[in-house]
């Protein structure tokens, strides 16, 4: 027994001996991760990394096997739901959805990860100035302003401290729009920020939202109410660095240390006509350039962005547009970003210089008018944003139908309780399809976001003539000879018309006016002018002289004559003749050549009673014209004069 006794305290002994050295080992194991703890825990790659294990749980976990009650687990596969919603969603451009994932990841952060006033500055060190890198300090800004003046924050900021200027920057010998990073640590030191715990904790949280489901260092840029942004479009594409390396080491070299830019250094904004290049921003690497360019066009699965197939034209779910090229089809993989201001785009926003009462006014006749009208441009001068606030003063029982290469327009945004419906060309339904298919769905008015293709050119020119009341159509042609040639050769190209005389009489009598807008260096954009297109009527000029002539002699010189207008006919009669209605001189709009009689007479026949008076009022005042009740004016009412013509 006692020889028992003893083994049984010896075993308890050495059981005792190892709990306490496995306590002990536990004690050092924890003051080793408390030392790791506070050496790398809170940057922001490891609570990137924490963020993305914890969301792939909570999306991933099988509910049914923790055991919770029926009201639980409803309500627990709710919030996963929404969660694979949400997250699916912010990759597309939602803002709401990057709002909720955003909150989530805050408490994560905040309640489960330990995050506080002291650790937090070891994922970006606020309390250190000197420190913040030039992305941190506009990481800062961005979310300050945005606090006060919401997706206006970087239009503000661009504006108060003028940053939208040509400026010299080192290393260039000219000018350029350009913002760089000695203009945004100026920036910071002046604002004298006072930033909160939870200030601090947002703009960490941004920052891990956009390289984990974000658009990395565009993310918030992308959201601001600019005109887009774009990336990849500069700086010196990864592909070039090994011919670099074979020729000029020390470019290379220079490469490397980020003194030349990358491709992966490129981000460029569209800012009220300007584009700009944001010298302070990078993506870091082409990697995250790649990813980027292949997550921003996702929206609607328009299909796979591969090397065969190296573009993709989608829309966001913001209504903004996007285009992604990649590479063989582009050096480099870019994006480019365009957003439309949908609650901006009518005319008195848009036209702004001295005589703008007049160019509203006239092309607010022009649309009641029915009259058909292109507008040209080079691109980014604003013919699409013209063209949406041109459209509201179609009147409100004529149907419209839009045909785009991808949805810009968004009119039923505008206009809810409007007969709208708009196609656009898909892999499988050309643009030439959707023009057939618009034929039969009971449209007034058709209107064309760009005439980019021969096929849609020539439709848009027989659908002028039979299929709708009006057309309005966009078109990138420089002058009014080109817009013809143009819509002529269109016409020949397709198999339409075989002969160009024919093409073009048909181009000149389908085609009313033509608005011309223009962006000039400083980033300005403006009408131009406005042109009628005035087609030439073909007088029959021939005689029968020659049957009163008695001798050989003089019936030939008669059919000579009448061989003389056949031959001038063939050759070089003219088919039609321009003039300017409207121009922009010395930085104002003025009224020149009056519309054509022909021209008011259509347009006061598509017009109610008051439009027409109205116009006549605007024809009178500005050409010293009265408009006469044989040009097409309506019966007076009884008892009511008619108007004197001069």
């Amino acid at each position: 027994m006692l020889i028992n006794f003893i083994l049984i305290v010896v075993v308890l002994l050495g059981f005792v001996m190892i709990l306490m050295r496995s306590i002990t080992k536990k004690k050092e194991q924890k003051v080793e991760q408390e030392i790791e703890l506070d050496d790398k825990t809170y940057t922001l790659e490891k609570m990137t990394e924490f963020v993305k294990r914890r969301l792939d749980e909570i999306t991933k976990i099988n509910l049914y096997d923790i055991g919770l009650s029926e009201e639980e687990l409803k309500r627990r596969k709710k919030k996963k739901y929404e969660l694979k919603k949400a997250l699916k969603g912010c990759t597309y451009g939602d803002v709401n959805d990057k709002k909720y994932v955003k909150e989530l990841i805050y408490d994560l952060l905040l309640k489960e990860y330990g995050v506080d006033e002291t650790n937090i500055s070891k994922a970006i060190p606020f309390d250190i100035p000197s420190l913040l890198t030039d992305q941190d300090k506009f990481d800062i800004l961005i979310y300050m302003y945005k606090k006060e003046f919401g997706y206006e924050a970087l239009t503000q900021l661009i504006k108060k401290y003028n940053l939208a200027v040509l400026k010299y920057i080192s290393g260039e010998t000219k000018p350029s729009y350009v913002i760089t990073g000695d203009e945004i640590s100026d920036i910071f030191e002046k604002e004298q920020l006072v930033i909160s715990f939870a200030d601090k904790l947002n703009v960490v949280v941004q920052r891990i939202y956009q390289h984990y489901k974000g658009y990395s260092t565009i993310d918030e840029v992308r959201d601001m109410n600019i005109d887009g942004v774009s990336g990849g479009v500069s700086g010196l594409p990864e592909s070039f660095l090994s011919q670099v390396a074979q020729t000029d080491g020390d470019y290379l070299d220079q490469v490397l240390e980020n003194k030349v830019p990358r491709a992966c250094d490129s981000i460029w904004i569209f800012f009220q006509g300007k584009s700009i290049r944001l010298a302070f921003l990078s993506f870091g690497t082409e990697s995250e350039l790649k990813r980027v360019c292949q997550n921003i066009y996702k929206y609607n699965n328009p299909g796979q962005l591969s090397d065969t197939n190296g573009y993709k034209i989608n829309e966001m779910k913001d209504g903004s547009r996007v285009v992604v090229v990649r590479p063989s089809f582009s050096e480099t993989w870019a994006f480019f970003v365009r957003k439309f201001d949908v609650k901006r785009a009518t005319l008195e926003q848009l036209i702004v210089f001295p005589g703008k009462d007049k160019a509203i006014d006239l092309l607010k006749f022009l649309v009641k008018g029915a009259r058909i009208i292109s507008l040209t441009g080079e691109q980014g001068c604003g013919k699409t944003t013209m063209l949406m606030g041109m459209i509201e003063n179609i009147y409100e029982t004529m149907n419209i139908r839009v045909q785009e290469t991808a949805f810009e327009l968004h009119l039923r945004k505008i206009y809810p309780t409007r007969n709208i419906l708009t196609f656009r060309e898909t892999e499988t339904i050309s643009g030439q399809e959707g023009l057939d298919v618009q034929k039969k769905t009971d449209g007034s008015v058709n209107i064309i976001g760009e005439v980019a293709t021969d096929p849609v050119a020539s439709w848009m020119i027989q659908a002028a003539q039979v299929a709708s009341k009006f057309t309005l159509f966009t078109h990138h042609a420089k002058t009014f000879p080109n817009l013809v040639t143009a819509l002529r050769n269109s016409m020949l190209r397709t198999g339409v018309f075989n002969d160009e005389r024919t093409a073009e009489e048909q181009v000149v009598q389908v085609l009313n006016f033509d608005i011309h807008l223009v962006k000039d260096f400083r980033g300005r954009r403006y009408i131009e002018r406005v042109t009628e297109c005035i087609p030439l009527e073909d007088k029959n000029e021939y005689n029968f002289d020659h049957r009163k002539e008695k001798t050989l002699e003089g019936k030939m010189d008669k059919f000579f004559d009448n061989a003389t207008h056949y031959f001038t006919k063939v050759t070089d009669r003219q088919l039609y003749k321009y003039v300017n209605i409207m121009e922009y001189i010395d930085d104002e709009y003025v009224l020149t050549n009056k519309i054509s009689d022909q021209n008011i007479k259509e347009m006061r026949a598509n017009m109610d009673e008051t439009d027409m008076e109205a116009f006549d009022k605007f024809v009178e005042e500005n050409w010293g014209v009265t408009v006469s009740a044989a040009q097409g004016k309506a019966p007076t009412k009884r008892g009511r004069k008619p108007k004197q013509t001069v």
